[in-house]
This record gives C-alpha cells, sequence and structure tokens, in this order.
C-alpha cells in the first residue's frame, strides 16, 4: 500500500472540504457561485480557495497552465482535461485513488471515478498547474 505525504493527506483534506462546501451545487455555464457553476469555473474558484492560486477562468486557458503530468503520476489537485463532445472540453481536479472533482453537467459538482469507461474514453490530459 502506498502511504501518502502529510502535505498530499493535507491537500487532500482540504480539497474534500472545499467540495463539502460545493457538493450539489447545480451546474450553469458561466456560473461561479454556489446558486450554479461550471467546471472551469469550480476549477477556477477551487484553486483561488484551496492553493490562493489565481486560474484563468476558461479551460482553454487552463489548459495551458503548468506542466504536463502522466496519468499514472497523477497527485492530488493536478487538473484533469476530457473531451466530451465535438468541440467540448471538460475539466475536473484530481483527489486520491482515482477519484476527481468537477462540475457536471448532470449532476452538478461531484466526484467521480477517472477508472469508469465514460472518464477514460474521453480523458485527454493532465496538467499540474502549481509546484
Amino acid at each position: 500500500m502506498q502511504s501518502i505525504s502529510s502535505t498530499q493527506s493535507s491537500a487532500v483534506k482540504k480539497l474534500y472540504a472545499h467540495y463539502n462546501k460545493w457538493r450539489g451545487t447545480p451546474y450553469k455555464y458561466g456560473g461561479l457561485s454556489l446558486n450554479g457553476v461550471d467546471c472551469s469555473g469550480f476549477v477556477h474558484q477551487t484553486y483561488k480557495a484551496v492553493y490562493n492560486i489565481s486560474l484563468p477562468r476558461s479551460t482553454d486557458q487552463q489548459i495551458r497552465q503548468g506542466k504536463p503530468v502522466s496519468i499514472t503520476a497523477l497527485k492530488t489537485g493536478d487538473l484533469l482535461f476530457f473531451k466530451t463532445g465535438w468541440k467540448v472540453r471538460h475539466v475536473g481536479i484530481y483527489l486520491e485513488k482515482g477519484k476527481f472533482v468537477h462540475a457536471s453537467t448532470s449532476r452538478g459538482v461531484t466526484i467521480s471515478n477517472l477508472n469508469d469507461t465514460y472518464w477514460q474514453k474521453s480523458y485527454t490530459q493532465a496538467r499540474r498547474p502549481r509546484s
């Protein structure tokens, strides 16, 4: 069993605490509040609250942040990018053990599993925007 460093453990706790505030918030394109939020808006708000890092607002800009990371080297807080439609990109934040948090169009802010077939098929890349 792989151990998690205290820094990693702290980051996981902070992300879960932030998620608990936002859990179930409905999806709203362009939204940035607990009344409604889209995927990139949730990532933008989460990074500001948890890491005190101001990421760009859009998925197209977020995908250019930081450095690429292999799916086998994911750490808590890494950004996960998916192509969920012909021109549609989706972004979430890696938690741990294959789980990630994101604003889903159907379920609002939720936790999903990267190993689910849907996410495996639409996964495109991961990036680490912080050190």
